[in-house]
């Protein structure tokens, strides 16, 4: 029994995430291209249907709470545990957000890209595996990170709040007797605030592909959070609870990407077991075999290679940032940027504000030292970068904008 309820939740994952890897393959939904577009041609379209996914997620998510199907509070990943680790969202969220842009994508959109037929992404995912893998199976995280940033971390619950969730902070400033009943009431007017934002755009409610792209990761994120949480997640939990060794990866979660790249290598290293195939794992494989068969239907099935070697350089250190930074930060544009959002988890938040910056300044660098070349110093295009987005005074402005 305890197999047959593991193999359901697994399936109904990687069946989601197919959904999930075609859809972002048609719509072409990309994270980091939202940021690009943002920042270096003021276009929000896809920056838009990245917070209708959010709002979606958010919204559903309250309501699944308000119904007491799912308990968010207690998942897999304590987004809006009691420890406030804000050092881990912001190193954590920057390496990330520069590690995305070197890399040309989130962790999520390199899978979207191997199903097409991109050997770069394959080789940036197995590096985001192979230092996700270093940080959570090796003492690397608690020796480089958790020894300094542990004790600078406060722990929520010795000032008598519950969790980080923002409903619960906003009641425990106030004084309510049940500060978490604010989340739903906070979630409604977040995310509602958010589509009618969203809508706004003329541009974004006439395109078909911004808006199937929003709805449908908001869906399959709440998807997740419903199969691994709800009904069915609560008996997949009671059927391993007292097993002798009960398989990984169990418990409450939705979608997140850096993480299950390190388990996948765990279980390509014994592809016998297949009790390493996790509801990550899954995902992984379903979000690239969703792809594969857009990309075959669309005929947009296209080998890609890289052009010289400072272009496998960069990307590979780019995975390397976003193995590290995704873990660090607790989850990637996806796993924070959407899943831990929709807990409304303070840190989440960070997080994803960190990703956003960290992949925008680096942009605004490569832009500057593209146009000035030897003129621009790192140094130099990274103060510009903070002046151009209004971080720094313009007085501190070191290269003209073009």
């Amino acid at each position: 029994m305890e197999l047959e309820i593991t193999t359901q939740v697994v399936l109904a994952g990687g069946l989601m995430a197919l959904v999930l890897g075609a859809v972002v393959n048609k719509t072409n939904f990309c994270t980091m291209g939202a940021v690009s577009d943002w920042v270096n041609m003021g276009d929000t379209g896809r920056l838009r249907a990245w917070f209708m996914a959010v709002a979606v997620a958010t919204l559903g998510v309250a309501a699944f709470e308000a119904m007491e199907l799912l308990d968010a509070g207690s998942s897999r990943v304590p987004y809006r545990g009691s420890l406030f680790f804000w050092p881990r969202y912001i190193v954590g969220g920057l390496m990330f957000g520069v590690g995305m842009t070197l890399a040309s994508g989130c962790a999520n959109k390199n899978l979207v890209r191997i199903g097409g037929g991109n050997l770069k992404s394959l080789l940036v995912i197995l590096m985001v595996g192979a230092m996700a893998y270093l940080m959570t199976k090796t003492d690397f995280y608690g020796t480089v990170f958790h020894s300094w940033m542990a004790p600078i971390s406060p722990d929520l619950a010795a000032y008598g709040i519950g969790d980080q969730g923002l409903g619960t902070l906003i009641g425990s400033l106030f004084g309510m007797e049940n500060p978490s009943s604010l989340n739903l009431w906070v979630a409604i007017l977040l995310g509602l605030g958010m589509l009618a934002i969203v809508f706004r755009s003329r541009d974004f409610r006439s395109s078909l592909d911004l808006v199937l792209g929003g709805l449908v990761v908001g869906l399959v994120v709440l998807g997740g959070w419903y199969v691994t949480g709800g009904p069915m997640g609560q008996e997949w939990m009671e059927a391993v609870e007292f097993m002798d060794e009960p398989p990984p990866g169990v418990g409450t979660q939705s979608y997140t990407f850096v993480n299950p790249a390190g388990e996948t290598l765990s279980y390509l290293s014994n592809p016998a077991d297949t009790t390493l195939i996790t509801f990550g794992v899954a995902a992984l494989f379903g979000v690239v075999a969703g792809s594969f068969l857009w990309a075959l239907l669309s005929r947009g099935l296209r080998l890609e290679w890289f052009v010289n070697l400072r272009d496998f350089v960069s990307h590979m250190i780019g995975g390397a940032l976003m193995g590290i930074g995704g873990v660090l930060a607790l989850g990637c544009t996806i796993g924070q940027g959407v899943t831990g959002v929709s807990t409304l988890a303070l840190g989440s938040f960070i997080a994803m504000g960190s990703i956003i910056l960290g992949s925008a300044l680096t942009m605004k660098v490569q832009y500057y030292k593209m146009v000035y070349e030897d003129e621009a110093s790192f140094f130099k295009s990274l103060v510009t970068g903070l002046v151009d987005m209004r971080l720094l005074p313009q007085r501190m402005r070191r290269l003209e904008a073009v």
